[in-house]
C-alpha cells in the first residue's frame, strides 16, 4: 500500500489559535516532514471556505500552496484532493500545474472533481449549476489539459469551454521524454454514471469512498465503465481518505478526540456533534490503535485500495500521531 498525508491548510478549522503569520512556517515543516518520511506525496484541499461552517478563519489556497511546497521539498508528490475544475479556466489551469510541474522537478499531481460546495461557489460569484453542467465542465476541461500537456497546446469547441490554439510552454516535465501523458490524474468521486465514467476513460487515479461496501460497489461499476470503454481497469490506481486518530491505547484516542472536540467547538457550535462523528462512528477507519487501523486497512487493500491518503487533524499541534502511524502502521502494510 502507499500513503499520502494531508498537510494542514485550515480548511477543516485545523489552523485555528495558530496566528496567521505563523501558519505558513507551521505547514512548511509539516512538508518538509513528510518529505523526510515515508509518504509518497502530500496533498491540499482545493477549497475556499471553511467547513461545516464558513467562518473567518484561515483557508489556504491550494495551487499557490502546491507552487511553495515544490520550492521547498524535494521527493515527495504534490497533489490536492481535489481541484475544482469551474473555480479556473482549464487551460489557465493546464499552465498552473506545468508551472508547479517545473518548480517541484515533474513532482505534481492533478486531483480533479466537478465540485460540491455551494456556499463557496456563490460567494466567489461562479453561479452553482447543476451535477449534469458540473460534470460537463469536468469532462471538457480534462481533455483540454490532456491535450495542453502532451502537446503544448490546446484547442477545444466545446459546450462549456471553447480555446483556440491556447498554448502551455513549458510543457510539464512529466511530459518531457519517455513521458507522454504529463501530470498524472486523479479523477475524484464516485458518481456512477459520469464522473467514473471520466475515470475509467481518462485517470491514472481514482478517489472515492474508503468503507468496504461503498468501496467494492464503486470499483464493480468503474469496471464496468473500462470494459465499455475498451480501457485498462487494472492499470487504474484506486484511492480513498481517511481521517486519522491514533493512539497506543483506546482511552488515548478518546482523549486525543475530545482534545480536538474542545479546540473546534467555538468555532463549530451546534455543528460541533456532526463533524466530530466523522471521527467516532464506527465508520471512521483511521481512527484508533495502530493494531486497529492496520486490520481495517488491511482490509481495504484486499478489496483493491492500494493508495491510502491520510488526514490528521491534530497534526498543526501535535504530530505524535503521525509519529506513530509512520512507526507502526505504515510498515505493517507497505
Amino acid at each position: 500500500m502507499r500513503f499520502g498525508i494531508f498537510i494542514p491548510q485550515g480548511w477543516r478549522h485545523d489552523l485555528v489559535g495558530i496566528e496567521p503569520a505563523d501558519q505558513w512556517r507551521r505547514m512548511r515543516e509539516l512538508a518538509i516532514a513528510a518529505d523526510e518520511g515515508p509518504w509518497e506525496s502530500l496533498w491540499v484541499y482545493d477549497h475556499f471556505h471553511t467547513v461545516p461552517v464558513p467562518s473567518d478563519q484561515a483557508t489556504h489556497e491550494a495551487w499557490t500552496l502546491m507552487s511553495a511546497f515544490g520550492a521547498v521539498t524535494d521527493r515527495i508528490r504534490l497533489g490536492q484532493m481535489c481541484t475544482c475544475m469551474s473555480y479556473r479556466n482549464p487551460a489557465y489551469l493546464a499552465k498552473v500545474a506545468s508551472t508547479v510541474d517545473a518548480i517541484s522537478g515533474g513532482r505534481c499531481e492533478m486531483g480533479i472533481g466537478g465540485g460540491w460546495y455551494e456556499h463557496e461557489w456563490r460567494a466567489y460569484g461562479y453561479g452553482f449549476p447543476g451535477v449534469a453542467e458540473r460534470l460537463g465542465r469536468l469532462d471538457e476541461g480534462v481533455q483540454i489539459m490532456k491535450q495542453a500537456w502532451e502537446t503544448g497546446e490546446a484547442t477545444l469547441e466545446g459546450k462549456y469551454y471553447q480555446v483556440d490554439g491556447a498554448l502551455v510552454h513549458p510543457q510539464p516535465l512529466q511530459s518531457v521524454g519517455d513521458a507522454e501523458q504529463g501530470i498524472p490524474l486523479w479523477i475524484a468521486g464516485g458518481g456512477e454514471k459520469v464522473t467514473l465514467r471520466i475515470a475509467a476513460q481518462y485517470a491514472q487515479y481514482t478517489n472515492f469512498a474508503g468503507d468496504p461496501e461503498a468501496f467494492t460497489a464503486k470499483s464493480e461499476i468503474l469496471r464496468g465503465h473500462c470494459e465499455r470503454l475498451g480501457t485498462d481497469f487494472d492499470a487504474i490506481v484506486r484511492s480513498s481518505n481517511y481521517n486519522v486518530v491514533v493512539a497506543r491505547t483506546e482511552a488515548e484516542v478518546a482523549e486525543r478526540l475530545d482534545v480536538i472536540e474542545a479546540r473546534v467547538r467555538p468555532y463549530l457550535g451546534e455543528k460541533t456533534d456532526a463533524f466530530m462523528n466523522e471521527y467516532r462512528s464506527d465508520a471512521a477507519l483511521g481512527v484508533g490503535t495502530p493494531e486497529q487501523i492496520v486490520e481495517r486497512l488491511a482490509r481495504m487493500r484486499d478489496l483493491g485500495m492500494t493508495y491510502a491518503i491520510t488526514y490528521f487533524p491534530e497534526a498543526a499541534y501535535d504530530r505524535s500521531g503521525i509519529d506513530l502511524f509512520e512507526a507502526e502502521v505504515v510498515p505493517a502494510l507497505r
